[in-house]
């Protein structure tokens, strides 16, 4: 029988699971373009082909992340019935991020702190935020809040918050605490009256 042969990554995909590496464990400006292309194994023509700079290959490191970790909630959220699950389930998702052993906290916060304000890396930054706002506005909507803004709002710093202590206090149940906190905020919240 032939032996299949496995096809080599290509160098986008070497050179962007690189940058997710060392930027996420690291940060976007402590991390050189030196260290990405010998830990990709690739040419340095190869990263200014594809990505044309740095700043490109941050961006795309961002996307790539914003990407999984939505597909991860969604289907995360595929397992709750009920609006009031799927709103609280978010913080499941999050709880499951957080107890990854290469867990280093918020890409985003991260690469934010590091961005001069008003480019293109601020710009990736605020468009997960408004993501992660959006996805709480959304579910809150379904749930059947009269104010889905203010509760996405409230909810929205209960994600920030548990993503903090599950960092820096390297306390993964964070996100428990933090959804029994939004079922509290959940139950309070006046809902919409059906006619």
């Amino acid at each position: 029988m032939p032996k299949t042969e496995v096809a080599k990554p290509s160098a986008r995909e070497r050179l962007l699971a690189a940058a997710d590496e060392l930027f996420y464990r690291e940060g976007v400006q402590t991390v050189g373009i030196e260290r990405i292309i010998n830990h990709a194994g690739v040419a340095k023509a190869s990263l200014y082909h594809t990505f044309g700079s740095k700043e490109e290959l941050v961006l795309a490191y961002l996307e790539r992340r914003h990407a999984t970790l939505a597909a991860h909630v969604e289907r995360t959220l595929t397992r709750f019935r009920s609006p009031r699950g799927r709103l609280l389930g978010v913080f499941d998702a999050l709880g499951e991020v957080f107890t990854d052993p290469a867990f280093n906290g918020c890409a985003f916060a991260m690469a934010s702190a590091e961005a001069p304000p008003g480019g293109a890396l601020q710009n990736a930054t605020d468009e997960y935020r408004t993501w992660v706002r959006t996805l709480f506005t959304t579910l809150a909507t379904e749930a059947g809040v009269a104010d889905p803004d203010s509760l996405a709002r409230e909810l929205h710093l209960l994600y920030d918050g548990a993503g903090q202590s599950a960092r820096m206090d390297h306390d993964p149940s964070a996100a428990t605490t933090a959804r029994a906190a939004a079922a509290v905020l959940f139950a309070a919240a006046p809902k919409v009256k059906s006619a």
